[in-house]
């Protein structure tokens, strides 16, 4: 029907504007971190040369690190097609422990930090609307978990929750990928949610991940 395939044509010009306008906002902050990090680094210089300029640049190049490195393969990542995409209010069994795709619940998780596990129903639902899950042994040293939540910091779509019976310390998902490390510091980390949050190839990719179930810490 010319009505349906209209609608359905208009329907992903919006999807894509709005992913779009998520990633330009995401650019925009990270040009204004690094820009802030380098007028500071210019005014430490001037001031004082030590430590401190030598933390400062080093942020300042491992953001461009991390932008290159996201533009190729990520070592260590599996690949998972062919999944499943229905809504059911009742449990799912997943073939990945956590999911990374599947059948999931009509609700999504609300993006954030979580101090107790999430229902992998609900979080299955972020990763459809673009969202990122660092998942981590419900045993990792509290300072790993710090650099967990950091990782999340000014990011709307990543969702932290820890995750009992995890193959590794740390396990980080989006819809259909997937990688596991063995700490928190590991540096693909940041690289991975450079490349996976609002993946374009997603049909829901921009949807809320707000105003779902869930409150973060």
């Amino acid at each position: 029907m010319p009505e349906t395939k209209t609608s359905a044509r208009a329907a992903r010009d919006e999807r894509a504007a709005r992913v779009a306008a998520l990633r330009a906002e995401q650019r925009r902050k990270d040009r204004r971190r690094t820009v802030l990090l380098a007028s500071v680094v210019g005014v430490v210089v001037l001031a004082l040369v030590g430590a401190t300029t030598v933390v400062i640049v080093r942020a300042v190049r491992e953001d461009a690190r991390v932008e290159s490195a996201a533009t190729r393969d990520i070592d260590g990542v599996e690949t998972f097609a062919d999944l499943t995409a229905n809504h059911t209010s009742g449990a799912v069994t997943y073939a990945q422990t956590p999911p990374v795709g599947g059948d999931h619940d009509p609700a999504w998780q609300n993006c954030g930090v979580y101090t107790e596990p999430v229902r992998d129903e609900n979080a299955v639902h972020s990763l459809e609307h673009g969202a990122v899950w660092i998942t981590y042994d419900p045993d990792l040293p509290a300072d790993e978990v710090a650099a967990l939540d950091r990782l999340a910091k000014g990011q709307g779509y990543v969702l932290v929750s820890p995750y009992a019976g995890l193959d590794a310390p740390v396990v980080v998902s989006a819809w259909g990928y997937q990688l596991k490390v063995e700490s928190a510091d590991d540096a693909r980390l940041p690289v991975f949610l450079k490349k996976y949050v609002l993946n374009r190839d997603l049909p829901e990719v921009g949807a809320p991940c707000s105003n779902g179930v869930g409150i973060p810490a």
